[in-house]
């Protein structure tokens, strides 16, 4: 039985995760009471002793947590964003080529951000596969459920004064330094940062990634990302789905609930649309936490997710 840590527990992504492992019958969750739970010599303790440890905190605390770590055996998944441009530490996003082995190898994986992890889904083959320069100039909106912004919108959004503005869908990092996009551009390899406009909406979980695409910046045609899609991403959690879209829609909570991810292709041979949708606590966040775990444990890759039909 393999001994659990998570480190910051009482957040969105930490409940999410305990829910999840609390029904595992080959794991031992490490619990600390509430009156120690931030105390540095019990949490060091905590995290040497287990097997894995997910970190669900904020930067300087997951840098600082793993400082704490002497025990050279210790799995370690982060979900902030401290190590995801860190060349020592493993990206999490097994599907892409290379990174399962890599994650496999690895003793500190950096669980990818939500918004990111739909971009890179959509760009990163086309980039390794030519069919986009590293030099280009991409533009990505993204919508996503409240439940995104942690504890504190999920009140704003669920409690009685919730305020009139909040019923309509806000776009958000207006100042283009959204803390995804340095994940965005490295992981893909792009010598330019996106312009990235991400949109929170009235409804819990669920994301819609978009990536428009002119057919001057592409080197081939919209068939030809879709054979790209359909090579790279034939496993269970990461599919690429060639559908007809829900009567001229795209609903951006179709994947609530579920731990795999759906890529697509709209538009025509002269605008193109790369469309990724997944749950934003799924495989946006908890979901591929958990798929991390299960490859640097040697499980089945799928154990515990829920990946919908």
């Amino acid at each position: 039985m393999y001994k659990v840590f998570i480190d910051g527990s009482a957040g969105t992504t930490g409940l999410k995760i305990y829910d999840r492992l609390s029904e595992r019958k080959d794991i031992s969750l490490i619990i600390l009471p509430d009156e120690i739970r931030k105390d540095v010599n019990a949490r060091k303790d905590a995290l040497n002793s287990s097997d894995v440890s997910f970190l669900c905190l904020p930067d300087a605390a997951a840098i600082e947590a793993v400082s704490l770590i002497e025990n050279n055996n210790v799995k370690v998944i982060d979900t902030s964003t401290a190590h995801r441009t860190n060349p020592s530490w493993a990206y999490g996003f097994a599907e892409l080529t290379g990174f399962r082995q890599k994650i496999e190898k690895s003793n500190r994986i950096a669980n990818p951000g939500c918004h990111a992890s739909g971009f890179i889904a959509l760009v990163s083959p086309l980039i390794e596969n030519g069919l986009l320069s590293k030099d280009v100039y991409l533009n990505c909106f993204s919508i996503t459920g409240y439940t995104g912004g942690g504890k504190k919108m999920i009140a704003e959004y669920e409690g009685e004064n919730k305020p009139l503005l909040y019923d309509a869908p806000r776009q958000y990092g207006l100042g283009q330094t959204h803390k995804h996009l340095p994940e965005m551009k490295a992981v893909c390899g792009l010598d330019n940062l996106p312009i990235f406009c991400p949109i929170v909406s009235d409804y819990d979980r669920g994301m819609e990634v978009t990536v428009p695409l002119f057919k001057k910046d592409l080197r081939g045609s919209l068939d030809d990302i879709k054979q790209v899609y359909s090579s790279t991403y034939n496993g269970k959690i990461v599919k690429f789905k060639d559908f007809a879209d829900e009567n001229g829609f795209l609903s951006a909570n179709s994947m609530r609930g579920r731990d795999d991810m759906e890529i697509s292709v709209f538009g025509n041979e002269e605008r193109i649309l790369l469309v990724s949708r997944f749950d934003n606590l799924g495989k946006g966040a908890s979901g591929a936490a958990i798929q991390n775990m299960n490859i640097i444990l040697g499980t089945d890759e799928d154990l515990g997710l829920n990946l919908g039909e």
